[in-house]
């Protein structure tokens, strides 16, 4: 969640696309510059450890956009692909 968390704050498509579970991954992304990420915060997590296969985390991600605040707190469901953890898919809280 960090790396992915990180990546939009870096504008980083690619690692997006690469951690996201082919299933469910959309076909392209596009992140915004104008978004400035100020905080993660990770309030659970649930399995997740090197011998599991899947994990989730509950995290609540913090921006501005245009000076505008506002957070995103969802639920994200992860597994392992080819012996990485990607994003399966997530619900918003």
């Amino acid at each position: 969640m960090r790396a992915r968390y990180s990546a939009c704050a870096l504008l980083n498509e690619t690692f997006m696309l690469n951690s996201w579970h082919p299933e469910t991954c959309p076909p392209s992304i596009s992140l915004e510059p104008q978004v400035n990420w100020i905080r993660l915060d990770i309030k659970s997590t649930t399995a997740g450890s090197a011998d599991d296969e899947n994990g989730e985390v509950e995290y609540v991600a913090r921006c501005k956009t245009n000076g505008r605040a506002s957070r995103i707190h969802e639920i994200s469901q992860f597994t392992r692909y080819k012996g990485y953890w990607v994003y399966l898919d997530g619900q918003f809280k």
